[in-house]
């Protein structure tokens, strides 16, 4: 099927059962899962529930200071993760906009949340140039940018199964968690900043 008619008809479905979904949400412990099902559909994206465990690591933050990755993730706040590499020209900027506006959606709140961009290309992104990344998307204090070294990137990605032994074949996933303890919700595909709201909120209602 022609994608773009498949995301049409998916769009449609929801349409119908949008203005049923409050309701039937009340009466129905399904509806929920179904609401969610439906805007994956419509996204494109898949969504999963995972239970990762975070290496025993330390990265470089952009402003030079070493840190253990296990204390980044586990300040209190929920995490939005993800991974990039500066020198792309494909999927992370894309990624790392997305991130950028999720900031500004945000609004007051943004201060909540803890963004991570951890560089799968350690060798060449320095915490010089992660400044430089980071400045160019407007990041806010709340989201960092980090590097280290090769061993230390590779076992991170690793840890969340997103390791390609080329950097250049790394697919989109971003990942979110409500606190410590908690499992992460895996999302691959381009997430919008819709898409990011949408299940940062249904995170904190869950949590």
């Amino acid at each position: 099927m022609n994608p773009i008619l498949k995301r049409l008809m998916c769009f449609a479905a929801l349409a119908l059962v949008a203005p049923l979904a409050p309701a039937q949400e009340d009466a129905d412990p399904h509806a929920h899962h179904m609401m969610m099902m439906n805007h994956q559909m419509m996204s494109g994206i898949q969504v999963s529930t995972v239970a990762y465990a975070e290496p025993a690591v330390t990265l470089v933050r952009d402003d030079g200071q070493p840190v253990a990755l296990k204390d980044a993730l586990d300040d209190g706040r929920p995490v939005v993760l993800t991974f990039i590499y500066t020198t792309c020209t494909t999927i992370c900027p894309v990624i790392s906009q997305t991130l950028s506006a999720l900031q500004q959606k945000l609004g007051p709140d943004r201060d909540k949340v803890h963004i991570v961009s951890i560089s799968i290309d350690p060798e060449n992104d320095t915490p010089a140039r992660l400044r430089e990344y980071a400045a160019k998307f407007g990041a806010g204090p709340e989201w960092q940018h980090y590097t280290g070294t090769v061993a230390a990137s590779v076992a991170a990605q690793k840890a969340f199964n997103v390791y390609r032994q080329d950097k250049m074949d790394h697919n989109p996933v971003i990942l979110l968690r409500a606190s410590p303890g908690k499992p992460w919700l895996r999302i691959d595909g381009f997430a919008t900043v819709d898409d990011l709201m949408h299940y940062y909120r249904t995170l904190g209602a869950a949590s």
